[in-house]
C-alpha cells in the first residue's frame, strides 16, 4: 500500500473516531446527539459537520421566531464544551489544537466545529 493510501486510511479512521466521540459528547451534554456527523481531516484542519442537532424545545423556539435566542444559547453551550471537544480532537489526531471555532445554523440545522492544528515542524508527523 502506498504512503498516500495509508494516509487516507489513517485519516478515515481518525475522522470516524472523532465523529463518534463528538456525537456521544453532544448526546451526553445536550440530552440528544446529532442525526449525523461527518469529520474531515486535512493537513492542519479538522472539521466536524453535525446535522440535525437542535432539540425539540429549540426547534419550537425557532418556529416562534427565537432563532437568535437559540443561537446565543448554543454558542454558550459550545463554549462550555470546547475543552472536551479539543481534547477529543487532540487525542485522536495526536496533534495540538491552536484554535477551535464553532458556527451554528438553524435552517438548515447544521453545526460546524473547526479545529486549526498547530503546524508540524521539521517534517514531524
Amino acid at each position: 500500500m502506498s504512503g498516500t493510501d495509508s494516509d487516507r486510511l489513517k485519516a478515515a479512521s481518525i475522522s470516524s473516531a472523532i465523529s463518534m466521540e463528538v456525537e456521544a459528547l453532544l448526546s451526553e451534554c445536550a440530552g440528544r446527539g446529532p442525526a449525523k456527523a461527518r469529520t474531515y481531516v486535512t493537513e492542519d484542519l479538522i472539521m466536524v459537520v453535525l446535522y440535525d442537532t437542535l432539540t425539540s424545545e429549540e426547534r419550537a423556539i425557532v418556529r416562534d421566531g427565537g432563532a437568535d435566542l437559540v443561537l446565543s444559547a448554543r454558542q454558550a453551550f459550545q463554549q462550555a464544551m470546547r475543552p472536551e471537544l479539543i481534547a477529543t480532537v487532540e487525542r485522536f489526531s495526536g496533534r495540538s489544537t491552536s484554535t477551535c471555532m464553532t458556527h451554528n445554523h438553524v435552517d438548515p440545522d447544521i453545526v460546524v466545529e473547526s479545529f486549526i492544528l498547530v503546524p508540524r515542524t521539521n517534517g514531524a508527523s
